[in-house]
């Protein structure tokens, strides 16, 4: 079963992270939107502490969520997806979509993209644990191949302490032989249609949604609208968390 955080009572509110990330990154703003909202944030599978596994798809992350969904006794819920979060959530909502109330969908469109993260992966899995003796020293051998500190520091979350040892929580391998099916999406071009009421919200600063995948989103969203947040990249939850906070309260409210 996945791993979740609960926060708060009242109408449910289920919060999927993205790719490299946990449920640990939406902590903060789980427990701001708790004040409305019953909020259950996720690891998804290879990632923060749930399950490793092989298997790397939408179809099976979107299963692995509605089993631990209805093992918390949650017949219907908001969803709120931020990018590979938000491909299991769109996926969810086609297979599923008289348990979602209103879904939100965070700087991700229902197409394949060309960000494959190559320069990510390869010096993270070669990176020698054994030789690691801080999280200081780990951050340093990775400097070289991933310049920009905020991106390594978010990569090193996912650097785990046992003892005298040091783990990933992520399964990088599996998301390595997966990800031209996390960077693609399984559905069809032409044979889908949701009619949840959704709200796809996007960085004016990030490239993930554009006039092609806007014309994507309205082919097969018929109760859609599309947000822009200002000054913001593809992580806009966590550059600009208020604003984040007030757009998605407003929509689901």
């Amino acid at each position: 079963m996945l791993h979740y955080q609960q926060y708060g009572a009242g109408e449910p509110l289920v919060i999927l992270h993205g790719l490299f990330g946990s449920s640990k990154n939406w902590q903060s703003l789980a427990k701001q939107f708790s004040e409305y909202f019953s909020v259950y944030t996720v690891d998804l599978r290879n990632h923060g502490l749930s399950f490793h596994d092989d298997e790397m798809n939408y179809s099976v992350m979107a299963d692995d969520v509605i089993r631990l969904l209805g093992s918390l006794g949650l017949p219907a819920f908001n969803l709120l997806g931020h990018s590979m979060g938000g491909k299991v959530a769109m996926i969810l909502a086609n297979n599923n979509p008289d348990m979602i109330s209103k879904l939100v969908v965070a700087d991700i469109a229902p197409v394949a993209y060309q960000h494959h993260h190559n320069g990510l992966l390869e010096p993270i899995m070669v990176l020698p644990l054994v030789d690691i003796d801080s999280r200081a020293s780990a951050d340093a051998a990775l400097k070289p191949a991933i310049p920009d500190p905020m991106l390594r520091g978010f990569l090193l979350q996912n650097l785990a302490r046992e003892g005298d040892s040091w783990r990933w929580k992520v399964n990088w391998p599996a998301i390595d032989r997966h990800m031209s099916e996390l960077t693609g999406f399984p559905l069809s071009e032409s044979d889908w249609l949701i009619d949840i009421p959704t709200l796809f919200m996007r960085g004016e600063n990030s490239d993930y949604i554009g006039t092609d995948e806007v014309t994507e989103i309205e082919g097969h969203f018929s109760d859609a609208r599309i947000e822009t947040l200002e000054q913001a990249g593809h992580w806009l939850h966590a550059e600009r968390p208020q604003e984040f906070l007030k757009m998605v309260s407003d929509f689901l409210r």
